[in-house]
């Protein structure tokens, strides 16, 4: 079934442009930083102790007195496990000798935190062993050791060290024994392992990982009741999770049976991601089908214009169809990380335009927001509007913060941000024996597994012609065109050239050496309206241009958004390309008005019998990702029109 897979990691080479940006800023600001943040040395950035505990584990397994030596979430684990992900793929676009021996230093000190039966979790070995595998609802043992065996995966792959690889196979031996050989009952409380087992399983073929994951993913729902039972046997808990909210751990039914997106919206994403990779490695169907009712149900019905889900703060979660509030969204950048992961697999099922399209959506607006353009600063939650005073401040708004903060006690998204932008190649780009495709435009060199390799140039987001040089050819080429291209030109040779337009995809027969491609968007910005049903977006419009969804922000707008409407049917103006603005970016402008309070309302009275009067003016938008990086100001992406 698989149809496509993604490309060896090493096998793409940034080389200028967007992309090569914002990688060289995780090589240069981004992991050092974090790195710094996770030896608690970051100044004014929140502790996190996380290589402390690694090291305390290790001397409580060598018998030392470390007293209560954790410090942190359950979880904590996963924040250097992520970071060390991002850093493999960072060696293999920057290979840095230095860096290369911090890695390795780190895995010896895992190595040691890692019990003799190959257990390895910081908390439980610290704080209790005896309390090992007994509360899975909220113990995140199995998040923890997928997480590091991403890790495991990436460093090998990026540097052909297996140290660590052969630590989390030990680990997925463990874990293996535990629930398969002695029948241990339960599945993963939040889901990623099951994707993460699938991983080490193509790296070092144990079969033992794919039927664990397997496992793990047949097993989830046949028992809703699971972590209640699990909770009832246990005098103890980590954060008063009994187990009983059934949609937000997603194990309501079993997950052939799911057919919308419940619960948390990144253990959903996780989850579909396993579940989808699982079904074009054994060809299941049935599986399969699953996994195209959940991605109808999350970009039909419950995703936001900018790629963000999870509409609520509560639970972190997928609430009903069309509840996308803007002021008060959750959207965590984790999630629309986790959804481009999910499409990403559904491509290597088959290759249609609509997940290339999502994986691109929420890149270049949730993702990219979802860290400040300084690389020091980052955003868990992604709001679609908000009001300084309010969002941030009062307790419905709380969530909804107006300025990044330095990091956090549950860090999960910054070092999550640093892994995608230091791996995007692989989602950029897919193979199979006879066929090249690309999905997402990335400047550099691919190197494919096939044996052809391309050169792609060009300025996207910003620029919309992307020109691919083929340096070695001999295989079909496949490149996709996006749906907000309604009108596009694909020239070989500089000449129209015949192709195969199937499911978004425009197919080419073979190359040659030498043969350029150059394939010509449309850039148009358009007004993009909501369904009627989307009772927060009813009356307005939003701005996008390809990828980027826009936004107005107070600073280019007299400091006040909340007055403008825009007049609809006019012309949207791009602005010159500004490389000093926001890390390089273009404005866009649109005829608007802008409503003053009637004297009443000026005199203090919130509400008047007085028709407001409005002046003509001209509004002010930035791409979504770069909001934030000026100071406090109001942001809005929906906004009136009349």
């Amino acid at each position: 079934m698989k149809i496509q897979r993604q490309i060896h990691q090493k096998a793409y080479r940034s080389t200028d442009g967007f992309l090569r940006h914002y990688q060289q800023l995780v090589k240069d600001v981004v992991i050092p930083y974090q790195y710094a943040v996770l030896q608690d040395e970051a100044e004014g950035a929140e502790k996190s102790h996380v290589i402390q505990n690694y090291i305390n584990a290790g001397k409580a397994l060598a018998g030392e007195d470390v007293g209560d030596g954790f410090y942190g979430m359950v979880f904590q684990d996963s924040d250097l496990a992520k970071w060390m992900e991002a850093v493999a793929y960072i060696l293999a676009q920057f290979p840095d000798e230095e860096l290369e021996k911090t890695a390795d230093k780190l895995i010896e000190m895992i190595e040691k935190a890692q019990d003799a039966d190959g257990y390895l979790n910081t908390y439980f070995t610290i704080k209790d062993k005896e309390k090992r595998w007994t509360n899975l609802t909220e113990g995140h043992e199995l998040y923890c050791s997928g997480h590091m065996m991403e890790a495991a995966v990436a460093y090998y792959e990026s540097t052909g060290k297996d140290r660590l690889l052969r630590i989390m196979e030990r680990n997925a031996e463990h874990i293996y024994d535990e629930f398969i050989v002695k029948k241990r009952p339960g599945y993963p409380g939040h889901p990623e392992v099951e994707l993460a087992l699938l991983k080490m399983y193509r790296a070092c073929g144990n079969k033992k990982c794919l039927e664990l994951a397997k496992h793990f993913i047949d097993v989830r729902g046949v028992n809703p009741s699971f972590f209640e039972q699990e909770a009832a046997e246990r005098d103890w808990t980590v954060w008063g999770n009994n187990g009983s909210e059934y949609e937000y751990a997603q194990n309501e039914k079993p997950v052939r049976d799911q057919k919308d997106a419940n619960g948390h919206s990144v253990r959903a994403v996780y989850l579909y991601t396993g579940m989808a990779d699982l079904a074009s490695e054994t060809e299941d169907k049935e599986l399969l089908d699953a996994c195209h009712a959940l991605w109808d149900s999350i970009v039909q019905r419950r995703m936001y214009i900018t790629g963000g889900i999870g509409s609520t703060v509560e639970g972190e979660a997928f609430t009903v169809d069309y509840d996308l509030p803007n002021d008060t969204a959750y959207a965590e950048t984790c999630a629309s990380i986790g959804l481009m992961f999910f499409a990403s697999r559904m491509l290597e099922c088959e290759v249609k335009r609509e997940y290339a399209d999502i994986m691109e959506l929420a890149f270049y607006n949730t993702v990219l927001a979802g860290m400040q353009l300084d690389g020091k600063r980052f955003f868990y939650v992604n709001p679609l509007e908000v009001l300084p005073g309010i969002s941030g401040k009062i307790k419905t708004h709380r969530h909804t913060l107006p300025a990044r903060p330095g990091w956090y006690a549950c860090a999960c998204c910054p070092p999550n941000v640093a892994r995608l932008l230091a791996s995007f190649g692989k989602y950029a780009y897919g193979e199979n024996e006879d066929t090249v495709f690309c999905h997402l435009y990335a400047a550099g060199n691919v190197k494919f597994d096939n044996g052809m390799e391309i050169e792609c140039s060009t300025g996207y987001p910003y620029e919309y012609q992307i020109h691919y040089r083929v340096v070695r050819g001999g295989k079909k080429f496949a490149v996709r065109i996006p749906a907000y291209s309604k009108e596009f030109t694909l020239l070989k040779n500089g000449e129209k050239v015949i192709y195969d337009l199937k499911e978004g995809y425009a197919y080419l027969p073979e190359m040659a050496e030498g043969d350029e491609i150059t394939l010509q968007l449309d850039d148009t910005p358009h007004f993009v309206y909501a369904s009627t049903k989307i009772a927060a977006d009813t009356g307005k419009t939003a701005l996008k241009r390809g990828p980027l969804v826009y936004c107005f922000e107070g600073v280019d707008n007299e400091k006040d958004v909340l007055s403008l409407k825009l007049l609809k049917n006019s012309k949207i103006e791009i602005q010159k390309y500004e490389k000093d603005l926001l890390s390089g970016t273009e404005r866009m402008s649109v005829a608007a008005v802008r409503v003053e309070d009637s004297d009443e309302s000026i005199a203090g009275s919130s509400y008047s019998t007085v028709l407001p009067k409005e002046y003509p003016c001209t509004a002010v938008a930035i791409p979504y990702y770069t909001w934030g990086n000026r100071g406090e100001n109001q942001m809005r992406v929906w906004m009136n029109f009349c």
